[in-house]
């Protein structure tokens, strides 16, 4: 890299002055408010146990698509249970969980749920031992818990194979970290003129620029934007996932996060892609909360039918969306029993109106719920 030319935004004379076109931003800001107020009306209205509900998929999802982002799969029901046991919530019998899921969700809880509570150096290093606690990603070493030292060279983001690696971004050399850190976090903790919507955005993008470990920068931004969300909508709960919507758009945040770490310290159009994206959060958060509503009408249907755990089970995994056929081999590997166990439980539902047959021919034979 040619150190004397203006590459990156941190190699700019007067970085870190943020700079932004607010008239450009207000539609924007005004649009994503107003959708976040509509959000929280609804909920308002659904009572606490649903509200729970909806917090959890939302968490789930957050939990399970910051870490796909980074191109790790976690397992969702253990994700679940294990926001679930945190928040205690009852949702019948909790998946086994590792220490892998559980860093994560500690990491997003505490972002969320102690928004209000200073951001310290500390706290950013019981994240980051919380995503590694054994101190490895993958089979490399990495050092946990502190700034990283560029020991093997500099902080570069890259993507290609090893003979023809392209250098997306070159982050601020290590000597600096603790001095850029100190201002990042001073800024963090003070009333600041930023609307805080801004706030948000602005903090995501900072800290993913000083990329300041070894690994897991990504996800800790992300966490480090849904605490100043938090802060700025102060629901005490999240009912949309913004790292979901970046997953979904993950090519777009890569692009406009390479261009904006390349340009100006004018980041208007990066702020816009952000409230964008967290408008689109918020739509899709509408409809986990349908998906919510209509989970719990059907329970309220069937209150009076009893089924057994196998049975209570494979619904609910019907009423989350379940991805392609559910058929009686496939209900016997998910409910752990036999064939016939599967085809008496399916048999069953049948002949009391929950299931029905699946339209279309094949092989087996699908099942899915009644129409209500």
């Amino acid at each position: 890299m040619d150190r004397g030319e203006n590459i990156y935004i941190w190699q700019a004379d007067d970085w870190p002055r943020w700079r932004y076109d607010l008239p450009a931003l207000a539609q924007p800001l005004a649009d994503v408010s107003r959708a976040q107020g509509t959000l929280l009306g609804r909920l308002a209205d659904v009572g606490l146990a649903l509200r729970d509900q909806a917090s959890l998929a939302a968490l789930t999802d957050d939990v399970v698509k910051t870490s796909e982002i980074e191109g790790e799969v976690l397992d969702v029901a253990s994700v679940r249970s294990s926001i679930a046991r945190r928040l205690g919530l009852d949702i019948g019998a909790l998946a086994p969980v590792d220490r892998h899921v559980e860093g994560v969700v500690e990491m997003v809880l505490d972002a969320t749920s102690r928004s209000a509570e200073p951001l310290s150096a500390e706290r950013l290093f019981g994240w980051h031992a919380a995503l590694f606690p054994t101190g490895y990603s993958g089979l490399s070493k990495i050092t946990v818990g502190r700034w990283r030292d560029d020991a093997a060279g500099p902080m570069q983001v890259v993507s290609g194979p090893v003979n023809r690696r392209k250098v997306h971004f070159e982050a601020p050399p290590a000597v600096t970290l603790p001095a850029q850190v100190e201002a990042f976090l001073a800024w963090a903790n003070r009333e600041t003129d930023e609307p805080a919507l801004l706030k948000a955005g602005l903090a995501h993008l900072w800290f993913v620029t000083l990329h300041p470990f070894d690994d897991g920068n990504g996800r800790i931004a992300r966490a480090v934007g849904d605490l100043f969300l938090a802060r700025a909508d102060g629901a005490g709960q999240r009912f949309y996932s913004l790292s979901a919507q970046i997953q979904r758009e993950r090519k777009a945040y890569y692009d406009i996060l390479e261009r904006t770490q390349k340009g100006s310290l004018d980041v208007t159009a990066w702020l816009a892609w952000f409230l964008g994206t967290l408008g689109r959060a918020t739509a899709s958060a509408q409809l986990t909360l349908d998906g919510v509503l209509a989970k719990a009408r059907f329970w309220q249907r069937w209150a009076g039918t009893p089924v057994n755990e196998r049975q209570a089970k494979l619904l609910n995994r019907l009423l989350d969306g379940f991805e392609g056929k559910l058929t009686s081999s496939k209900w016997a590997a998910i409910a752990k029993c036999s064939p016939d166990t599967a085809l008496r439980d399916i048999t069953q539902l049948l002949a009391l109106g929950v299931l029905k047959k699946s339209a279309g021919g094949g092989r087996s034979t699908g099942y899915e719920l009644m129409d209500s």
